[in-house]
């Protein structure tokens, strides 16, 4: 990770963002990378009534056409999320679209769901689960809304019949700030509707079904979501997205950049949304966390927060392919020194 932080990102960073991560996805669909390594047993856990080596996953965005999760699982995440998967191929925004912040170890991102469709992402899943290849981790999917639907709430009913056959879980991702308005399906009159659309698919197929909220809901709207997530019967909630919000520590040049800021500047906030949540719901949802984790440390106190699991993304730009390694024995440390036998008997430790 020395290297990768001394001489290979003062190179990537002379690449604008998106190409540089287009010229990853392919390095990684054909890199001869090794079988994951084995995982400390202080860090197998349960999630949604299957066994994962470790809790450290890779969020949406990364991989958003399904074309690396198994390179992505040999790199030792524990579970991996492709997309956001639209019905319909759409280009997102126009570039430039995606900003590094160096100085704050963040990106803001504005792509607005551009993926190949569907259908593209289905085949590879199906290829992939048709030939056994299931690793020991989760493949989920991130489902969005195409920008010009009608029927955003047909879009993730579309999306999660086609593709629950073809993975362990399913993120109706309703907080993605890059396209107009697919914000408000977080509010409780629309999300009830939401909701009550996917229940009759998600009884029928099984598949486990969670929604992925932003950092920016106010108090009574995280109340809400915990309620129908109840309510609904959902398997599960990840939080958090991106945020709209530019804190004043901001350094970098591009911090005045529309879209989503991710990375070290979400890691308090999105915790203490992850917080709230989890007293709400307590050990009836399971909780993934997400926003800013870098260290084993901040995995650790999402997992104290209440998550079973977490995901990252933007600190790979700024620490590499040996990331979730360090992350993983970083974790399993923490784990022991205070006496925890696994990783379930943490989460929600730090919340009263």
């Amino acid at each position: 990770m020395n290297l990768y932080r001394k001489l290979v990102f003062p190179l990537v960073r002379q690449i604008d963002a998106e190409t540089a991560h287009r010229l990853t996805l392919k390095l990684l669909s054909c890199a001869p990378l090794s079988p994951a390594t084995y995982d400390d047993p202080v860090l197998n856990t349960v999630l949604f009534g299957r066994r994962l080596t470790n809790p450290v996953g890779l969020a949406a965005g990364f991989d958003k056409n399904a074309e690396v999760p198994d390179a992505m699982l040999r790199l030792g995440f524990g579970l991996v999320e492709v997309g956001g998967i639209t019905p319909k191929p759409q280009p997102g925004n126009p570039r430039p679209r995606v900003f590094r912040l160096a100085e704050d170890r963040a990106v803001i991102n504005r792509m607005g769901f551009n993926n190949e469709g569907l259908e593209a992402a289905a085949k590879r899943l199906q290829v992939r689960t048709g030939r056994g290849n299931f690793l020991a981790g989760f493949v989920g999917a991130n489902l969005g809304a195409n920008k010009d639907s009608a029927d955003r709430p047909g879009d993730y009913a579309i999306s999660y019949e086609r593709l629950a056959p073809l993975v362990d879980f399913a993120v109706v991702n309703v907080s993605s700030p890059n396209t107009p308005g697919l914000r408000n399906l977080q509010g409780r009159e629309e999300l009830t509707a939401l909701l009550a659309r996917l229940q009759p698919l998600h009884e029928k197929l099984r598949t486990p079904l969670l929604v992925k909220i932003a950092p920016d809901l106010a108090d009574e709207d995280i109340a809400a979501v915990a309620e129908l997530a109840l309510q609904f019967k959902l398997d599960g909630l990840v939080a958090t997205n991106t945020t709209i919000a530019r804190p004043d520590s901001l350094r970098s040049a591009n911090r005045g950049e529309t879209g989503g800021l991710s990375g070290a500047p979400l890691f308090e906030h999105s915790t203490a949304v992850l917080k709230q949540l989890y007293g709400h719901v307590g050990g009836r949802v399971p909780l993934i966390g997400v926003g800013g984790i870098a260290s084993g440390a901040q995995a650790y106190a999402k997992i104290r927060a209440g998550a079973s699991a977490v995901q990252l993304y933007s600190a790979l730009v700024y620490e590499g392919p040996g990331l979730a390694a360090r992350i993983k024995a970083e974790l399993a440390a923490l784990l022991k020194r205070d006496g925890f036998r696994s990783v379930a008997e943490a989460v929600g430790k730090d919340v009263k």
